[in-house]
């Protein structure tokens, strides 16, 4: 009996290390390209520093928002951190429909790398600029006074959380590029849907002062789960860390599953 189940989970974990094999050689493609444009981070980067330096700053003088004994600057520091994750991520899809075009997609479906493994290895590039950019928004954020944890696990913990909510977010955008199938046409459903996704979730302000359908859009918006890992992390603030951890796993699996699904239609 022992022989007989010793088969199977060896094919099983052969199958698991060529998976990770071949998702860990797409990231290191994505990153390589990164590496020949690093202006890229520092151009979208712009915004979301913007949004800390100009808007935080203002909003703290002001006391518009009601964030309890925290202030506003902490509180929307982490909130910024999960926007600019989001900004990078959304429009990943162009980048897989620029390939259709110039052939490299259809070239890399007919290998045998899963197109699970091609879309997981997408999403996690897509994590690792965003995870570039949170530390350059948490040395900002530091040097503007925000009170932030130094805890290695935490800091640690920060980073898991940006990179599955970024592999969710560009899962979404493939997944919007499968069905569009145009550039032009991703671009503006990008648009339409970043700022509803950022405004309808806790970056800027607490659920409790949102009207009661925002509130309902931001309870199944991953990206209010972002948040709130975000700043249970960084700044201390009450939250269900499990919680937050597993919606943001289980969308990044949704995700990638759906984006798998609909990426062979997206090279016909």
């Amino acid at each position: 009996m022992s022989v007989q189940l010793a088969v199977p989970l060896g094919g099983w974990a052969e199958s698991v290390t060529r998976m990770g094999s071949r998702v860990y050689t797409l990231c290191l493609v994505e990153m390589q390209k990164l590496r020949h444009d690093r202006t890229e981070l520092l151009t979208r980067a712009i915004q979301p520093v913007l949004w800390l330096v100009i808007f935080g700053t203002t909003f703290s003088r002001i006391h518009a928002i009601p964030t309890g004994n925290v202030p506003y600057l902490d509180y929307l520091a982490p909130g910024i951190i999960a926007q600019s994750a989001l900004f990078v991520s959304i429009f990943y899809g162009i980048q897989i429909i620029w390939e259709r075009d110039a052939g490299v997609l259809t070239k890399l479906l007919v290998t045998p790398t899963p197109r699970a493994a091609l879309v997981t290895g997408k999403a996690f590039a897509a994590g690792v600029r965003s995870m570039v950019q949170a530390v350059m928004i948490t040395i900002v954020a530091a040097l503007l006074g925000v009170s932030l944890t130094w805890n290695p696990l935490k800091l640690l913990g920060m980073l898991i959380v940006v990179v599955l909510g970024s592999a969710f977010f560009a899962c979404l955008s493939v997944t919007i590029a499968g069905i569009v199938l145009k550039r032009d046409r991703l671009m503006g459903i990008g648009q339409a849907i970043t700022m509803p996704l950022f405004f309808a979730s806790n970056a800027l302000y607490p659920v409790s002062v949102m009207p009661a359908w925002v509130r309902a859009i931001s309870r199944v918006n991953p990206l209010s789960y972002e948040v709130s890992a975000l700043r249970g992390l960084l700044i201390g603030a009450p939250t269900n860390l499990w919680l937050d951890f597993g919606v943001l796993v289980v969308a990044a699996i949704l995700g990638i599953a759906t984006a798998s699904a609909l990426l062979r239609r997206l090279a016909q």
